[in-house]
């Protein structure tokens, strides 16, 4: 009985009512943000092979 409590006890209890987001989401928008800022740093050079 004592490991039951032990696991859910992980967590700080100041943390307990946190609702955190999904890891999936995070991969999405970390891959996102990561995408956007090359676009932006890039730009020039993305757009020299259109031309």
């Amino acid at each position: 009985m004592t490991e039951e409590q032990n696991k859910e006890e992980l967590r700080p209890s100041k943390m307990r009512g946190v609702a955190f987001p999904k890891a999936k989401y995070g991969v999405i928008l970390a891959v996102i943000v990561i995408i956007v800022v090359n676009l932006i740093y890039y730009k020039e050079t993305i757009f020299s092979f259109f031309k």
